[in-house]
């Protein structure tokens, strides 16, 4: 089978993921029994997955050389087989759809993105007034790859001064493993940073042989081993809230509970809100910092 050549990012994902995703499991984790127990094979073996799964040996084999997308009953059946969470099937299942998308369809929920654009992802000046009007409110646009588009002048106090970064810095993964006030920010910075990579890897379902991606990916694996040890784990998460403490250097600790807003006018863009409880000590730091001098914002 001839694989078409906007199909094979997706499918040599896909199979990427497979192979990690069995090289994990054991015979014991899926009730499997393994005649020979001298094999050096680590993790699950191909034909032991093919046969979890219920289809051949051959047919999988496929799947993870990139030559062929799973159908939809083999890929439920595979989510079951390798035990995949609710993150790792919906990363899956994305990459396949991707993959038999013709090259003129647009994938469901996420359209063709403004990106090729030479400026790059373009942030309505309504959304922009928005967030100056979030004076009490640390607040960011993220882009694909979690580009840093926009930002509010309180964000640039919490965090640090994206318009002073250029455009290469200003991505929220890139920051959180090169500058170290991100590095010190975080109180769990480990936990942090490895939940970073899982998202990028997830949001990366969509063009995994983007560029600019590739070029991220690259430059982070090179120079932090931890990054590269994490990206070739293939973790996939989708975050839409949660909770965080920052240890700011002016101010102290701030208890920040954050939610990311999706729109249909800009599928590939992230309104992120963090807010904190009414009367905390966190608010009223919160305060202190944004009666300090502002700082300029796009």
């Amino acid at each position: 089978m001839v694989v078409p050549a906007d199909r094979e990012p997706h499918l040599r994902e896909l199979g990427s993921f497979l192979r990690t995703r069995r090289s994990q499991l054991g015979p014991a984790d899926v009730d499997v029994t393994r005649t020979n127990t001298r094999s050096r094979v680590s993790g699950l073996r191909r034909e032991e997955v093919a046969e979890l799964a219920r289809i051949s040996g051959d047919y999988y084999a496929r799947i993870e050389q990139g030559r062929l997308a799973p159908s939809p009953p083999v890929l439920a059946a595979l989510v079951t087989a390798l035990k995949l969470d609710e993150d790792q099937a919906d990363y899956l299942g994305s990459l396949a759809d991707h993959a038999t998308a013709s090259s003129h369809s647009l994938h469901p929920g996420r359209p063709i993105s403004s990106d090729d654009d030479a400026d790059g992802p373009q942030v309505r000046p309504q959304v922009r007034r928005l967030l100056d009007q979030l004076t009490e409110t640390p607040a960011l646009v993220l882009g694909p790859r979690t580009d840093i588009l926009a930002w509010n002048s309180l964000a640039t106090k919490v965090y640090v001064d994206f318009g002073s970064l250029n455009l290469t810095d200003r991505n929220y993964v890139r920051l959180i493993f090169t500058n170290p006030r991100m590095r010190d920010l975080f109180d769990d910075w480990d936990a942090v940073a490895r939940s970073c990579v899982a998202i990028l890897r997830r949001e990366a379902a969509a063009n995994p042989s983007d560029p600019k991606l590739t070029s991220l990916v690259g430059a982070l694996t090179v120079s932090y081993p931890d990054f590269a040890r994490w990206w070739a784990e293939h973790d996939v998460a989708r975050q839409d809230f949660g909770t965080k403490v920052l240890r700011h250097p002016d101010v102290g600790d701030l208890t920040l509970d954050w939610e990311i807003f999706r729109y249909g006018a800009a599928p590939d863009q992230q309104l992120v809100l963090n807010s904190v409880e009414p009367g905390s000590l966190t608010q009223k730091r919160l305060r202190a910092l944004s009666d300090q001098g502002d700082m300029e914002c796009p």
